[in-house]
C-alpha cells in the first residue's frame, strides 16, 4: 500500500492536506529540523498532530538537524514534548540523538534520516538493527539502485517523488557573508538564485536559516511518470516536499497523488491515468521552477 507524506506550511494548508488523502503530515522546528516551509510552535504540532489523528493520519516530525553542542543538550526534553503531544514518528540522521533517545527511554519511532548517506539497503538495515522503523533514501539514487534496494530492506525506505531537493548545506552563513562583503542590503525575502559561470541555464535556489545556507539543484523532481516503476520496486513511502510549491497548488498536486495511490490500489493505473496527472502537476508547479526525474533516469555508471 502506498503511503503518501507531505510536508506543511500552515496549520490551514496541513488540514486541508489531510483532508484530500496524505496519509503523513511531515513539519517540525527550524532548530531541530532541516528545510521546513515553516517553523512550527510546539502549540501548533499539538494542533496538527491532534487533526491529523481525529481523521486517521499521522504526523511525523523532523529532528534531523545537524546537533552541536549547543543544540544535542536540548534534544532529550524536546522529543519528550513531542511525545506529550502524541506524535506518531521522528526523523533523525545524528547518531548521538538516536544514542539519547535510547539511553533516556524515549518511547518515540525513529525513521533514520542521513541526507545523502543513505544510499544502499545494508546502510537502512544496518540502523534498523538498532531501531530504526523506517529511512529516507538520498534523492542521488538512480531506478537500477533503487530496485535493489527495494529488494533488500527490512523497513520501508521513503523516495522523494515530487519537489525541490537540497544539493549543498554549510553550517557557515554564506548568503549574509556575502551581503556583508560586497557591502550591499540583504533581501527580505528569501528568492535567491545562483549560478554556474559557463552554465548560465543554472538556477540554483539558495536560502539561509538558523541551521546555516542550503543550496537546491536547479530542476525539482518529479516521478508522477514513473510511479509505476516505483509500485513494482517495492518502494511505496512516497515524500512530497512543498518548500518552493505554495499554497493551494501544493495541496492539489498532492491530491494527484492521492489520486495515483487510489488507481494502484483498484488496479486502474493505466498510462492515460499517469499522463493525465502528470499534465495536471505541470499545470499547478510553479512557472518560475523546471521539473525533471533527477537521479532516478541516470544510468548507475554516469553517477560518480
Amino acid at each position: 500500500m502506498v503511503e503518501l507524506v507531505a510536508t506543511a506550511e500552515s496549520i490551514d494548508q496541513a488540514k486541508a492536506l489531510v483532508e484530500s488523502g496524505v496519509d503523513t503530515l511531515y513539519i517540525g522546528n527550524d532548530e531541530f529540523g532541516l528545510r521546513l516551509p515553516t517553523s512550527f510552535s510546539s502549540e501548533e504540532m499539538e494542533e496538527i498532530t491532534t487533526f491529523a489523528h481525529l481523521n486517521g493520519k499521522k504526523v511525523t516530525v523532523a529532528v534531523n538537524a545537524i546537533m552541536h553542542n549547543d543544540r544535542i543538550d536540548k534534544v532529550v526534553p524536546y522529543v519528550q514534548s513531542l511525545i506529550d503531544i502524541g506524535v506518531d514518528a521522528i526523523t533523525v540522521g545524528d547518531p548521538g540523538v538516536i544514542h539519547l533517545i535510547q539511553s533516556n527511554n524515549l518511547k518515540i519511532p525513529y525513521i533514520y534520516d542521513a541526507q545523502t548517506l543513505v544510499t544502499s539497503a545494508k546502510h537502512i538495515n544496518f540502523w534498523a538493527k538498532r531501531g530504526a522503523t523506517g529511512a529516507v533514501l538520498a534523492r542521488e539514487i538512480t531506478h537500477e539502485e533503487l530496485k535493489s534496494i527495494g529488494e533488500n530492506v527490512v523497513v520501508p525506505a521513503e523516495v522523494q517523488v515530487y519537489g525541490a531537493t537540497c544539493i549543498h548545506h554549510s553550517k557557515r552563513p554564506l548568503v549574509e557573508n556575502y551581503y556583508n562583503f560586497t557591502q550591499t542590503a540583504k533581501p527580505e525575502e528569501n528568492d535567491l538564485y545562483v549560478s554556474e559561470p559557463k552554465k548560465p541555464e543554472t538556477h540554483y535556489s539558495i536560502y539561509e536559516d538558523i541551521n546555516g545556507t542550503h543550496v537546491f539543484n536547479t530542476d525539482d523532481i518529479n516521478l508522477m511518470p514513473f510511479i509505476r516503476q516505483l509500485r513494482d520496486a517495492n518502494l511505496t513511502h512516497w515524500k512530497l516536499d512543498g518548500i518552493y510549491t505554495p499554497g493551494d497548488n501544493f495541496v492539489q498536486i498532492a491530491r494527484l497523488f492521492v489520486k495515483a495511490k487510489q488507481a494502484i490500489a483498484e488496479n486502474q493505473l493505466t498510462d492515460d491515468v499517469i499522463q493525465q496527472l502528470n499534465e495536471q502537476l505541470l499545470t499547478l508547479h510553479p512557472a518560475e521552477r523546471t521539473l525533471d526525474a533527477g537521479f532516478f533516469v541516470k544510468d548507475p555508471d554516469e553517477v560518480q
